[in-house]
């Protein structure tokens, strides 16, 4: 598999509904100096997701059933590229992304990657948490990795080695293959680079809430193999 500047970036966007945030993130992916392949796979939007998207590339796929994990797994399948970035519709990666990556996967060791994900325009409150959310993260990741569907890297053969992502579960779909990668190699966290989200989740639901929800959920993956949420609510 080619390494380094040579490893070709496939960067995945499951879609629902999200004609509010999906042109700016495009846009910013086709300012980054280094080639990317850029694949949208939709669930059913109808606020003209799949028209803006089909401005910017040509591998914009519809599908008939909605799941994070199913349109993970189908653009996986779609894509060419030996790294495949998965990242939500409204997240902003920094320009030295692909840089970054390359850099990193060039150890031929690391068979996953996430990074920092911060706020854009946080609250006080909001900076503070995610500050040390990020710093927890960074330090539990030496011993056990965790990774947020907001920003995550793994090299295609080893995706293809765990077979994707679990379509039985409707949240930590992320965390949960980070979990099976790590068997593989090394799943690393990288503190040089941050990738910026939007807080619609937070703003809508509270934080607290989405916290808690979050913690109920990880002890239940971790003691049943499976989260106490049946489904995971879409804000937008």
């Amino acid at each position: 598999m080619p390494k380094g500047e040579g490893a070709k970036v496939s960067v995945i966007i499951p879609t629902y509904q999200e004609g509010k945030y999906i042109e700016a993130t495009l846009f910013n992916l086709l300012g980054m100096n280094r080639p990317l392949e850029i694949i949208v796979v939709d669930g059913g939007s109808r606020d003209g997701t799949v028209e803006t998207a089909r401005r910017f590339t040509e591998k914009v796929y519809e599908l008939d059933q909605r799941g994070i994990s199913r349109a993970k797994n189908y653009g996986a399948e779609k894509a060419s590229g030996d790294i495949l970035v998965f990242m939500d519709a409204d997240v902003t990666p920094p320009p030295q992304f692909v840089e970054k990556i390359h850099e990193v996967f060039n150890d031929s060791t690391v068979v996953g990657a996430t990074c920092n994900i911060m706020p854009a325009s946080p609250r006080l409150t909001e900076l503070i948490f995610f500050i040390f959310y990020n710093w927890l993260l960074r330090i539990c990741s030496k011993f056990k990795p965790h990774a947020r569907g907001e920003f995550m890297a793994i090299r295609r053969k080893a995706f293809l080695t765990i077979d994707g992502f679990d379509e039985d579960l409707p949240c930590l779909e992320d965390h949960h293959l980070a979990l099976r990668a790590s068997k593989l190699g090394k799943f690393v966290f990288i503190g040089e680079l941050t990738a910026y989200e939007t807080l619609r989740r937070f703003r809508k639901i509270g934080l607290l809430n989405v916290v808690g929800t979050w913690f109920i959920d990880y002890i239940f993956l971790v003691l049943r193999g499976k989260p106490l949420s049946r489904v995971w609510r879409s804000v937008r």
